[in-house]
């Protein structure tokens, strides 16, 4: 284990350790809480090249206080038994927190995609679905992967494709996998869930009086400038949104290849096309490149979002953070000794299970459709346009004047898919968010969001225990 995976798994425990503190559960049923209930750690042959490689691979269901479990699958040259337990854990308190009845469970591939074909990767992937098959660790009623750092739609399409294979009976075999394409099962918003989510949430953040007194803020997200570090899904969506939607200002990117400014901002879109088409952010008209890589850290900045890999900020730079409002898009991204120094010096930290909270979500709304086998909005949407053109009708009759054309038509269209699952997860967001307050303004030693979003989990994560009768 990297001493990185040490220092994110053991973060993840001593957040849990002291947002229990502040709790009445009892020591047996947090110990039992605490614990991963199931590791499944597997190497298996692949052909790649001319030769055969044993690939190391896992999934951890952390906790099956509710089922199926759910969790994302993690290809990556870092991953190791103890962060895969982390990410599980970070699952179970995720889900709980946006109230998706749905116990932790995450997946990992020690492979860097970049460094095989499609058709490479495609091997990787079919085999460790036929393994998790063979140990029954997936299926729509048992245990529910999705994309993360590494995978996306496509890999999820051949974990569907492989599953199906062997279960080609089961009715419901669409639901043992959420993130797939729109055309295979999929559904309409995933792709930029765990983005948008995380623009609702410092859109909250920036509409609740208390904490903007707290960090000398004004109200409104609009003018407020950000740095975004990694420009994957998350990143690439959560910039976006926040740009398009909520008037952001993005005056710094990073990636792998470095960090980029501008103080007169930088259009997202043009990033992420340049990037595309050059390979890397470096060199982005109207940008300067920083000295260092890990300089996004301590750009000035209202908003800081990073948004790749778990423990960016550490005790070493978290020193460095200017940012009065850190977003965690990413898992575990603020060590647990970071996080108390930003803490200290007036920041604060939107916790990750809160934040990247967004993909889950939806991937609920996903498994949901894949069980209904019906497409969102395809029973009421020509109902609803309907009646809106009746009323429209009825109120141009009584007036005797008559809505324009555009207007009509914006007011009498009936809900797609999409907006329908925007809307489920706004909502989300929002409800999420207002428990979390309850919590920090309600818990007189609590002077965290992270210690308010783990306390609301714990107590949720408790009653489920023991309404199920495992604990009195």
């Amino acid at each position: 284990m990297s001493s990185k995976q040490a220092k994110f798994f053991e973060s993840v425990q001593r957040n849990f350790d002291r947002a229990a503190a502040h709790t009445n559960i009892h020591p047996g049923l947090l110990a039992q809480i605490k614990v991963c209930n199931a590791v499944y750690q597997m190497n298996f042959p692949v052909k790649i090249g001319d030769s055969y490689q044993v690939i190391e691979a896992y999934r951890v269901q952390h906790s099956h206080h509710r089922l199926p479990t759910k969790g994302g699958i993690r290809f990556s040259h870092l991953v190791d038994q103890e962060e895969v337990m982390a990410l599980a854990a970070l699952m179970t308190y995720k889900c709980a927190i946006v109230d998706v009845p749905f116990g932790g469970a995450k997946g990992g591939v020690k492979v860097s995609p970049r460094a095989y074909t499609a058709e490479e990767l495609e091997r990787i992937t079919r085999r460790y679905t036929v393994e998790l098959i063979r140990k029954n660790f997936i299926g729509p009623s048992i245990d529910v992967p999705a994309p993360d750092y590494g995978t996306g739609e496509r890999e999820m399409a051949w974990i569907l494709d492989t599953y199906q294979t062997f279960k080609g009976g089961e009715i419901d075999a669409a639901g043992c996998v959420t993130g797939k394409p729109v055309r295979q099962n999929g559904i309409n918003g995933r792709t930029e869930a765990t983005g948008r989510g995380v623009y609702y949430g410092l859109r909250e953040v920036y509409n609740d009086a208390n904490l903007l007194k707290r960090i000398g803020a004004t109200k409104g997200m609009a003018g407020k400038t950000m740095v975004i570090q990694g420009l994957g899904n998350v990143g690439s969506y959560a910039g976006l949104i926040s740009q398009n939607e909520g008037d952001v200002k993005i005056i710094g990117l990073s990636e792998i290849e470095g960090t980029v400014y501008s103080e007169n901002g930088i259009d997202m879109q043009t990033a992420l096309d340049y990037r595309k088409e050059h390979g890397t952010i470096l060199g982005l008209p109207g940008t300067v490149t920083l000295p260092n890589r890990g300089d996004w850290v301590s750009i000035d900045c209202d908003i800081l979002v990073p948004a790749a890999l778990e423990s960016v900020i550490t005790e070493e730079n978290a020193h460095l953070v200017k940012a009065k409002v850190i977003g965690e898009a990413a898992n575990g991204p603020i060590t647990a000794e970071a996080a108390d120094i930003i803490i200290k010096n007036g920041g604060v930290i939107i916790p990750d299970m809160y934040l990247n909270a967004g993909g889950v979500t939806v991937s609920y709304f996903e498994w949901l459709k894949n069980l209904s086998h019906m497409r969102f909005g395809r029973m009421d949407k020509r109902f609803n346009h309907n009646t809106y053109e009746s009323i429209i009708g009825t109120v141009e009759d009584l007036t005797g004047k008559k809505v324009g054309d555009k207007e009509r038509s914006f007011i009498t269209r009936g809900a797609d898919e999409i907006d329908l699952v925007r809307s489920g997860l706004e909502e989300t967001m929002i409800n999420s968010f207002h428990q979390i307050m309850e919590v920090y303004n309600g818990y007189e030693k609590v002077n965290n969001l992270r210690d308010a979003a783990f306390i609301t989990a714990l107590n949720k994560v408790a009653g489920d225990y023991m309404t199920l009768g495992v604990f009195p």
